[in-house]
């Protein structure tokens, strides 16, 4: 009997340590078992070739085409003096368009011999402009000969599979490499209960490979799908519903807040009432908090709804009730921010055990890790003693020496920047595990949602406080107009001029350590654009010299020191500062009402989220407020129309809708839950709402049933497999 699984048998084994090295390092495939799951990206038809004219420039290309024309040149050059050199050019076609081969050198003389005029082939390669015409230069083929025994069989059936491929590793050896692996899909193990799968009408696991690697007909490509989405849909949600069910055992303590407590005092100071919204939440998590099993609960709101006010009131209502509130956020400058704001909506509330402190009182302690040694000293023992009620700092927070009285509730502000493992470090604070409350402002869609967050039971606060103004956007296209961007300018000076202020957002330092050249170009779009992305520092120079002269401008980003940093803040607060030209440091939980334009530089640059987070810096008062997004991409780009979904509307929501149809869910997923962003390859979120709300009940239904999964060793094996690769993911990023 074979001692390792099919499925898990090394690469290595089976096609040899060079390609199986390649596929490690750049696909991440390392077993039988990871190579039957990299499926085709789309499928060729012999009859009906890729269409040549709709080619994405600077993208890895495979194409099947016919050989129109080829013809040899020679050419003098440095390496070649006396006109030795020598060019092959293959026109090749396919009914749409024509595209250009290159060959140079003693590269030519293979393809010369076999690219020859009514030969069909597979091509592969990056593709460029030379002369204005799209070319590939030194492209890897593959001929098409439908006579060879081999050819037949790897070809066989009318459908090519086009497989997710690098430069390294063409999309056919990909394919030749599942074809020597294909036989040990039968061996695969189900994860799908049978019921279930057939209650569905999906094929089994073992067919389902055969059909996605190797389909006869466009049905086959459809089962193959449908069941394989199953699949990744199954498992994720089975992997959620077994933490909700693990967590719905586990002990907490149940804190209600006294009557005539801190809670009532400082509603009582409140200078306005709460939006019916705000009500309705705090509700929620008020139940949720008076329960003996510990609250899980996701606050979703717009940018500017007062997701702040709502967390505020819970950590008092449990400090109310003997615990403490800790609150973790993702940046210094935000930490000292919410601190800050907290301890001035608090009042004496928050002078606990001073002179002068409210009869309820506690203390708001900060706790990061540039804070000097004595002042964090006191903060820990204000901890560990129980004095200090609240708590707001950033990952410090985690930290071992960090030692609780009586943890009761953590709130993590903007949850997309933690993973699973730190919220649970946090949690593991506690005597008994702290209810949980996570905020983000970067509104999802509810498919999404339950993908990332299925362990999470969700609130939404979708309307805005009274006093909240209206935010206009506008997209400036500085390289066809660049009057609209001297008019941008203008529009600053008009802001200040009203006795209002500016921010300016650029996408980079532009201190050495940042050099453009480093960093990785983000898309397709950023590598045709040559030039870096705009820098403060010098975005700041130029406008204090030019269109912003006399105005007193300032800068801020992340390695500035802690110290510098806040004062930079609070002058812009007090209004001493007219412009702010930051990074994207000022994206979260900065509050400045009086700041009433905010200009974008290289707006193309961000993603859609965070240009709708940035916009809700301005407008928090009660004059407009302004967005100009400042790009020079050409009008047809997709970034240009990315930045015209965000000026088109301030609905998060249905901006976050057009950002995951645009770049599909992987980054939203990786981000949020380490490791499974690998685990959807067929599973697209917002087209597959109803597979994943399906899902989601057979699961609970089924770990209701049986939380061990006693009697189903596939879907187990599966969980394993998903939860080791995040744990793993986890580690690498450490």
């Amino acid at each position: 009997m074979d001692l390792v699984p099919a499925l898990d048998e090394p690469l290595k084994k089976v096609l040899g340590p060079p390609t199986a090295k390649v596929m490690a390092e750049h696909l991440g495939l390392h077993t039988v078992g990871d190579l039957l799951h990299h499926y085709p990206r789309r499928y060729e038809e012999r009859g009906q070739l890729t269409h040549l004219a709709d080619l994405p420039m600077d993208e890895h290309v495979t194409v099947v085409a016919m050989v129109a024309d080829a013809r040899l040149h020679s050419f003098a050059s440095a390496k070649a003096p006396r006109g030795k050199g020598q060019r092959l050019e293959v026109t090749i076609t396919d009914g749409s368009g024509r595209l250009q081969l290159v060959f140079f050198g003693n590269g030519v003389h293979k393809p010369h011999k076999e690219l020859l005029p009514g030969t069909r082939a597979m091509f592969a390669g990056k593709v460029s402009v030379f002369n204005r015409r799209l070319q590939l230069a030194h492209p890897a083929y593959e001929l098409l000969r439908d006579d060879s025994e081999e050819a037949v069989e790897s070809w066989a059936g009318a459908l090519i599979p086009l497989y997710p491929a690098t430069a390294k590793l063409e999309s056919w050896k990909i394919g030749k490499a599942i074809q020597t692996v294909l036989p040990s899909a039968q061996e695969a193990v189900d994860p799908l209960p049978e019921s279930l799968r057939e209650g569905r009408g999906l094929v089994p696991l073992p067919e389902a490979l055969l059909k996605i690697h190797r389909p006869h007909t466009k049905a086959d490509i459809e089962d193959a799908r449908a069941r394989l989405k199953w699949d990744e849909a199954f498992v994720l949600q089975v992997a959620l519903a077994r933490r909700r069910h693990a967590d719905a055992q586990l002990p907490a303590v149940a804190r209600r807040p006294a009557p005539d407590g801190l809670l009532t005092a400082f509603d009582a100071r409140l200078p306005f009432t709460l939006t019916e919204g705000q009500q309705q939440v705090s509700r929620e998590i008020f139940a949720d908090l008076a329960t003996e099993h510990p609250m899980h609960r996701l606050l979703q709101g717009e940018v500017g709804s007062g997701k702040t006010m709502v967390a505020l009131r819970a950590m008092l209502a449990v400090v109310d009730a003997g615990g403490q509130a800790a609150m973790l956020a993702p940046t210094e400058v935000l930490a000292q921010q919410h601190h800050r704001s907290i301890v001035e909506m608090m009042g004496e509330l928050a002078e606990g055990g001073m002179l002068g402190g409210a009869e309820h009182a506690t203390k708001v302690v900060l706790l990061t890790g540039s804070m000097g040694a004595a002042a964090r000293r006191q903060a820990l023992l204000d901890l560990v003693t129980g004095e200090a009620g609240i708590v707001i700092g950033t990952h410090a927070l985690i930290e071992d020496k960090v030692q609780f009285h009586d943890l009761g509730l953590v709130v993590v502000d903007e949850q997309h920047r933690f993973g699973v493992e730190q919220r649970d470090a946090l949690r593991g604070k506690g005597k008994q595990p702290p209810h949980l409350l996570v905020m983000t402002a970067t509104p999802i869609p509810r498919t999404v949602a339950m993908t990332v967050f299925g362990d999470l039971e969700t609130s939404v606060l979708d309307q805005l406080p009274a006093g909240r103004s209206p935010i206009a956007s506008h997209v400036v296209p500085a390289a066809d107009k660049p009057h609209f961007l001297a008019r941008a300018w203008q529009r600053v000076r008009e802001e200040v001029e009203n006795g209002h202020q500016a921010y300016v957002v650029c996408p980079r330092i532009g201190d050495e350590e940042d050099d453009p050249k480093k960093g990785k170009a983000k898309s397709p779009e950023d590598e045709t654009e040559k030039r870096p992305p705009l820098a403060v520092l010098d975005v700041a120079e130029q406008l204090a010299k030019g269109p912003l002269k006399g105005l007193s401008v300032e800068v801020l980003h992340g390695r500035m020191h802690p110290d510098d940093k806040d004062a930079v803040m609070r002058r812009f607060a007090a209004g001493d500062t007219d412009v702010l030209v930051a990074t994207t440091v000022i994206e979260v939980g900065v509050n400045v009402p009086n700041a009433t334009a905010m200009v974008i530089m290289d707006a193309d640059r961000f993603g859609v989220s965070q240009l709708h987070q940035l916009r809700g810096r301005v407008g928090r008062g009660s004059a407009p407020g302004l967005c100009l997004l400042v790009t020079e991409m050409p009008e047809a780009s997709p970034a240009r129309q990315r930045l015209g979904a965000v000026a088109s509307t301030l609905d998060g929501f249905e901006l976050s809708r057009i950002d995951l149809e645009q770049r599909r869910e992987g980054d939203v997923l990786g981000q949020a839950q380490s490791g499974a962003r690998t685990s959807l390859r067929m599973l697209a979120v917002i087209e597959d709402e109803e597979i994943i709300a399906q899902a989601r009940q057979e699961a609970a239904v089924l770990v209701e049933g049986d939380p061990e999964l006693t009697g189903l060793p596939g879907l187990r094996t599966a969980l394993d497999a998903l939860l080791d690769e995040e744990r793993e993911q986890y580690l690498e990023k450490g």
